[in-house]
C-alpha cells in the first residue's frame, strides 16, 4: 500500500490528480483532527494505536502497511504545514519508546519490521534557501527516524505542477 499525506482543498487536489490510482491510502483534512497531546497513550496505554479517537487513530498501523508515503504540503518556515505536521505527530505510534543511536543521533526503535520510501513534495511561492535547507534536513531526520529505504525531498513554486511532477506508484 502507498499513502499520500496532502494538505490541498479537495477542489484543487481533484484537479490536479484526476487520474488517481486506487491502491492509495489519502490522509487529508478533513477538519476533525486534534493535536497530539504528548500522552504517550500510543505508547503505554494502546500500543500502536493513538488513544485520541478522531478518525486519525491509526495512523501508525498505516505506516507499518506502507511501501511508499509520499507528502505533499505547503512548506511553512522550513517546516510542513500544520495539518501535515499534526498527522506526522499522530503517527508517533509507528516508532517504539525506546531509542538507538543511528550515524550519531539518537532515534526511535522501530514497533514493525517495515520501511518505505518516503517523499516529500513543498509547494509555494518565494521559498528561500534557508527554508529549503531546514525543509531538507527535517525530511531527512524524518526518514532515518522513520527507518526509511529511501527519501527524497522537492520543491515547487506553482502548486499546478504538482500533477505532473509528483509521482504517486
Amino acid at each position: 500500500m502507498n499513502i499520500l499525506i496532502h494538505d490541498m482543498e479537495e477542489k484543487q487536489f481533484q484537479k490536479l490528480f484526476s487520474d488517481f490510482p486506487d491502491n492509495i491510502c489519502v490522509i487529508k483534512d478533513n477538519k476533525t483532527i486534534k493535536s497530539c497531546t504528548g500522552c504517550f497513550g500510543c505508547w503505554i496505554k494502546t500500543p500502536g494505536k493513538c488513544v485520541i479517537k478522531d478518525g486519525y487513530e491509526n495512523i501508525g498501523w498505516l505506516f507499518s502497511e506502507a511501501k511508499k508515503i509520499t507528502v505533499i504540503t505547503r512548506c511553512t518556515y522550513g517546516c510542513y504545514s500544520p495539518f501535515v505536521k499534526n498527522v506526522l505527530d499522530r503517527s508517533l505510534s509507528y516508532l517504539l519508546p525506546s531509542f538507538e543511536i543511528i550515524n550519531k543521533e539518537t532515534h526511535h526503535k522501530q514497533r514493525y519490521v517495515n520501511s518505505f520510501a518516503y517523499s516529500v513534495y513543498f509547494y509555494g511561492e518565494n521559498i528561500t534557501e534557508s527554508e529549503r535547507k531546514t525543509a531538507e534536513a527535517l525530511v531527512k531526520s524524518n526518514a532515518v527516524n522513520y527507518h526509511c529505504t529511501s527519501f527524497q525531498c522537492g520543491f515547487l513554486s506553482d502548486i499546478k505542477l504538482l500533477g505532473t511532477e509528483v509521482k504517486l506508484n
